[in-house]
């Protein structure tokens, strides 16, 4: 930005950076999605990865059709097709100022001289070794990292290289192809030569819709996300009597969010997939009347039963997800992922970087829960060349076409009932956007039935709150890993703008003085 580069080149540099420091989620084998507004102009830009042309539907199932232990999230077999290079340089292309090459750069100095590892990284390394112990090449890449140490990644210095020379040539073309379909040989995945050349990044019309005078400007299908967080607001707005007087993460609160949330996740199930081979009714989802009916449903004084709650009509943990904005109101939200916690565990050898575990985000077999216990159906079951589908969030909210919020987060299946609960602790309960992602969060999805989880950092509201949930009959339980890592920018009225980082996670918010010449 000091350059005069704007916000997405700030964010393409900032990828790569990821990329390097940031293995567990930050990728150049993994996918996501980017939300923005450059100018007068907003989009969205799909990189989700693809299932290789050789995937099957029931390629995760044995012979008696019960589901493989593991097969879609550890090994060479659960990846699919990584799109993030291809997706930073389509944005490049459009909307770059600066040389591709020089945004490129931080990574390769980063991964060839090296930077000291956190301890979170550290620790995070450390729990994840005995997953993928005798399974891959993780420990040989990974196993000796310490926080006393410079780590150096030379073979992904040699790969980011290529790409800052060749751009997505770099990677889906030549040596780095060539290293990614030996290490699928090695292990017995199935991306190929083929698969990796016919790989593009797709400009999408990105979820709009008017809410309280505001633009919601957010994830359509392939991703869960949009269409969920419109419902949610939706529904809390159609029950406003309900809420009213109710105090923040008091049990009536949290019990009528995930009331809300079991109906949110029930259509998820049923409805939503790739776009290109499944038809997802986005407009009757997010209709107000649509959504007013369901609120309607939501039971005030008990849990609603799960066999009870559902459609309506006749995703790691270790996602990670920044916000940019730039002096001119250009936004960047973006959210990428390998899925789980490292990926599927395998380092491409002598590329140095991670293959995401994607395809299990993909319903393996209808009614049957991925990593996240969520449930899928049929429009989300694995074909060829299909997109799974994804939680992802990255959100814009405008006001008289100027940005008001960019908000995002990583967390799986969390991650839009966690920007939910940001936006509303900012807009309804007015807290600081310090204090908005720092609050406890909560998450329930249909199922298990009565069972809600809440933040591992903090307590949920005070004990009359775990007393009263009881009472309800939820069973409330702190979650055994931290959900989301929340990014959030806040544009006030007055035109105040203020960056928070999730105090949970690595990151930091920065607002930055950039000097006119």
């Amino acid at each position: 930005m000091q350059r005069g580069g704007n916000a997405i080149d700030a964010a393409v540099a900032t990828a790569f950076v990821l990329a390097v420091t940031y293995p567990e989620a930050g990728n150049l084998g993994g996918g996501g999605f980017i939300t923005l507004k450059m100018g007068s102009e907003i989009g969205f830009l799909d990189f989700r990865e693809v299932a290789p042309q050789a995937a099957k539907r029931d390629m995760y199932l044995d012979a008696s059709g019960k589901p493989l232990p593991g097969a879609s999230l550890v090994g060479h077999l659960a990846a699919g097709v990584p799109g993030t290079v291809a997706g930073l340089w389509e944005a490049h292309q459009k909307y770059g100022r600066l040389p591709w090459r020089d945004l490129v750069q931080p990574a390769i100095r980063l991964a060839r001289k090296g930077f000291v590892p956190e301890d979170q990284l550290v620790r995070r390394i450390d729990e994840s070794l005995p997953d993928y112990a005798g399974k891959t090449n993780f420990d040989r890449y990974f196993g000796n990292i310490n926080s006393k140490k410079t780590f150096r990644q030379p073979e992904l210095a040699q790969t980011l290289e290529r790409i800052a020379q060749g751009g997505p040539a770099g990677f889906y073309s030549g040596r780095t192809a060539e290293l990614i379909v030996a290490e699928m040989a090695r292990g017995g995945g199935i991306i190929t030569r083929e698969d990796l050349a016919s790989y593009r990044a797709m400009w999408r019309q990105p979820l709009v819709t008017p809410w309280r005078g505001y633009t919601l400007v957010t994830a359509p299908p392939p991703s869960s996300g949009g269409i969920a967080l419109v419902q949610l607001l939706q529904m809390k707005d159609a029950l406003a009597a309900d809420f009213a007087g109710v105090t923040h993460n008091s049990a009536r609160y949290v019990h009528l969010i995930s009331e809300i949330s079991k109906r949110v996740f029930a259509d998820r199930a049923e409805y939503l997939g790739d776009p290109g081979f499944v038809k997802v009714p986005v407009e009757k989802l997010i209709d107000p009347r649509y959504t007013a009916r369901r609120a309607a449903e939501v039971s005030r004084d008990s849990i609603s039963k799960s066999v009870e709650v559902r459609p309506g009509l006749a995703e790691s943990l270790e996602t990670t997800h920044f916000s940019i904005l730039d002096g001119e109101g250009n936004a960047v939200s973006l959210t990428y992922t390998l899925n789980g916690g490292f990926g599927n565990g395998v380092v491409v050898e002598g590329a140095g970087f991670l293959l995401n575990n994607e395809m299990d985000d993909f319903s393996t077999k209808p009614g049957v829960p991925n990593l996240y216990g969520v449930i899928g159906g049929v429009a989300n079951e694995i074909a060829p060349g299909k997109r799974m589908l994804s939680s992802m969030t990255p959100t814009l909210l405008l006001a008289d076409g100027k940005v008001r919020m960019i908000v995002g987060t990583p967390g799986g299946s969390t991650i839009f009932t966690s920007v939910f609960q940001t936006m509303v602790n900012r807009l309804d309960f007015n807290m600081s956007a310090l204090e908005a992602v720092s609050a406890s969060r909560f998450h329930h999805q249909l199922l298990p039935p009565n069972v809600i989880v809440y933040s591992r950092c903090c307590s949920l509201g005070d004990t009359s709150t775990l007393e009263g949930l009881k009472a309800l009959g939820w069973d409330a339980r702190q979650s055994s890993w931290e959900f989301g890592d929340m990014q959030l920018i806040d544009v006030d009225a007055d035109g105040n703008t203020t960056a928070a980082a999730d105090p949970r996670g690595r990151g930091v918010a920065r607002v930055i003085e950039i000097k006119t010449r």
